[in-house]
């Protein structure tokens, strides 16, 4: 998946400060009935009233708590902004940090200057040898350019850190992981429309880098001929749920071969690493296509598509010019919002992208409370019982398969709130002169601290998440399910809150993170996090037999008035996820309920206000263009569907709002499907 306190309060709960978590009548559509469709029950009056801001593409729980922890952060900010020399180190990082990127004038006056060394080593790549040796090179500084690199944890040995290599390189319909091949083979007129635009796009960004336009045009043709080769040899979205399929360990010596007629061995040297004897070449179809691209493409097409890449990289540091066009397309374009946002909610987003266990030391001082932290891993805990209840009681997995299961759940690490030590800046020196060579200063510290674990024992207690995000995760290598402050807040958390509302926010979203490690990719990880089959063959396939059920059904689901369908085996760890995540947090409920009266809230019963609670936690307006981006590359499927999908499949919801036989919220037959 995917703040707090009333700025005018000091140390209290940052957790009730947004909202109460109280269920919302006001909300409800009493048209609809719940056997109906639960979604529109729950919150039909919220969808009908409420408009998407016009700097938005999508405005649901998870965005609306973002954007007013902004709030807070942004107050956090100013403060160290404004304290210059005379704060603290951490403060006085984040403080020129921000400081530079709300320099509005002195980021127009730069341009690209800051960048011309890169861009000037670029238009210096002739030749193969001359072009690879500067796609080292931008490695080095940041941009991820043709391909993706670094060091991380071994699949199959989860203690050690070694080199790896994966598919990458791509700008539609976004970069990094929002990219996706699909979109450069797409035959409808709206992907048509879109590449384009695309093209049109980076000819206008190329032009405001002093190209003029015949030139800016002739490269962003050849920037398209260059992604679209790498995206034909590049896997599909859905086929790297498998984690298999990215793992592919090698001597390093055999990239001669795998990826031949380029200079490895330069190419690691000027990343700065020492010598080693393997590495991942997670998708060696991929590197044997670029080894090739770089030796027939015209220098002319890679000179345009690195230029390219490099400003698209720092598109928002570079002045009004690059950051409208960059927005035009990203935002506009391909999700659908009309205006950006305001200049200081940018920045302070930047600011936590960047430096998010500094602007996190600072949030969590003030806006989170250690009680907090105590209460919810109490929830933690009673979900593990439950699910280890569950387990024990499954008839389609044999003795073996769940003894290995209980042993890995009871193997969970749980990292709550905030990190228990704070990652070490005091190698990064930045200042308020420069926002771009700020960011490029950031990038090459990252890069350098990502090197030097090469060979080393991999810290499982690093959080993948800054403690202000409003989300949850779970980590297959490390094991581990993280939960930051963000997120217990209401409507997912409130201390205030009766039990059946705090299990069917929070709770599920606990129960959600555990399940991923028993989804389709993440049973394929041991107890310590190793990628191995420790499953029976008779219990892997009957799981299979109920994951291809929740693929079908999802499959028959459709958005934007049903003109596109979902796509169920890219959303299927998600969906299976939040099917077990609401019938373990259930049935800690029931457990946690043992001995007391069941007494009606608003008329509500407790197991009825569980499943209010979680319905409305997912309500969800998107824009069109969002939508059908999201539906292309998002593994989570739309809120009316984390709805109306898993409830259809349970008893216990059935049963407490008296579905009859034959309504749309009850599958029957070989319809229904349950696996945790």
């Amino acid at each position: 998946m995917r703040s707090l306190k009333a700025l005018s309060l000091v140390s209290v709960c940052a957790l009730g400060l947004v909202a109460r978590a109280e269920i919302t009548p006001a909300n409800f559509d009493q048209s609809v009935k719940p056997q109906d469709d639960f979604y529109r029950f729950v919150n039909g009056t919220w969808l009908k009233n409420t408009a998407i801001p016009a700097d938005q593409a999508r405005w649901h729980t998870f965005t609306i708590l973002a954007e007013r922890n902004m709030e807070a952060l942004h107050q956090l900010a100013e403060r160290a902004a404004a304290k210059g020399q005379s704060g603290t180190a951490i403060e006085q990082l984040v403080g020129d940090y921000y400081a530079s990127g709300m320099d509005e004038a002195a980021i127009n006056a730069a341009g690209i200057q800051p960048l011309q060394p890169l861009l000037d080593r670029i238009a210096t790549a002739h030749t193969p040898t001359e072009i690879f040796a500067t796609i080292g090179y931008l490695h080095a500084q940041g941009p991820r350019v043709g391909f993706v690199a670094g060091v991380g944890a071994d699949a199959k040995d989860s203690n050690t850190q070694i080199f790896q290599m994966r598919q990458g390189g791509l700008g539609l319909p976004g970069t990094g992981r929002d990219a996706d091949r699909d979109y450069y083979f797409n035959t409808d007129e709206r992907s048509k429309k879109v590449r384009e635009q695309y093209v049109a796009h980076i000819a206008k960004m190329l032009e405001l880098s002093g190209w003029d336009a015949a030139a800016a045009q002739a490269g962003a043709a050849g920037v398209l001929r260059i992604e679209t080769a790498l995206a034909e040899v590049s896997l599909p979205r859905a086929a790297l749920r498998n984690p298999y399929a990215s793992y592919n360990k090698i001597a390093v010596a055999d990239l001669a071969t795998k990826a031949p007629g380029l200079d490895w061995s330069g190419y690691f040297t000027t990343l700065g690493l020492g010598e080693f004897k393997e590495l991942n070449l997670a998708h060696p179809k991929f590197f044997a296509g670029f080894a090739k691209l770089v030796q027939e493409a015209p220098a002319a097409d890679w000179q345009a598509y690195l230029r390219w890449r490099v400003l698209s990289s720092f598109a928002t540091s570079l002045g009004t010019a690059f950051e409208e066009e960059n927005f035009n397309f990203y935002s506009g374009v391909i999700a659908g919002v009309k205006e950006r946002k305001p200049r200081w909610r940018r920045i302070v987003s930047a600011t936590d992208n960047a430096l998010g266990e500094a602007l996190g030391q600072l949030y969590v001082a003030e806006y989170f409370p250690p009680e907090a932290k105590t209460r919810v891993l109490k929830l933690v805990e009673d979900l593990r019982a439950a699910l280890g209840d569950r387990i024990r009681a499954l008839e389609w997995m044999d003795a073996a398969t769940k003894e290995k299961a209980l042993g890995k759940l009871a193997a969970f690490s749980v990292k709550m709130g905030y990190p228990d030590k704070w990652q070490d800046y005091s190698a990064l020196r930045l200042d308020r002169s420069s926002y771009v060579l700020n960011q490029l200063r950031i990038a090459q510290y990252e890069h350098k601290r990502n090197i030097a674990r090469l060979g080393q024992p991999t810290d499982k207690t690093e959080w993948g998440m800054t403690p202000p995000t409003v989300n949850a995760s779970y980590s297959p290598q490390a094991n581990s399910i993280t939960f930051p402050a963000g997120i217990l807040q209401p409507p997912f958390f409130d201390p205030k809150a009766d039990d059946a509302s705090n299990y069917g926010g929070i709770g599920t979203v606990i129960g959600h993170e555990m399940t991923h490690g028993f989804d389709d990719s993440g049973r394929r990880y041991d107890f310590a996090g190793n990628l191995v089959d420790w499953w029976s063959k008779e219990s892997g396939e009957e799981f299979n037999k109920r994951a291809a059920k929740v693929v079908a059904q999802f499959n028959g689901y459709t958005v934007l008035d049903g003109t596109l369908h979902l796509k169920g085996e890219l959303t299927q760890g998600e969906n299976i996820a939040d099917l077990g995540g609401i019938k373990v947090a259930y049935a800690a409920l029931q457990k946690a309920l043992e001995g007391q009266p069941h007494a009606k809230i608003d008329g509500w019963t407790p197991e009825q206000r569980f499943f209010l609670s979680y319905a409305n936690i997912w309500r969800d307006l998107q824009r069109p263009e969002e939508q059908r981006r999201r539906v292309n590359v998002d593994p989570h499927s739309p809120g009316v569907w984390r709805v109306n999908g898993p409830l259809s499949n349970l008893e216990e919801f059935w049963t407490a709002f008296a579905v009859p036989e034959g309504a749309p919220m009850r599958r029957s037959g070989d319809a229904r499907v349950t696996i945790w």
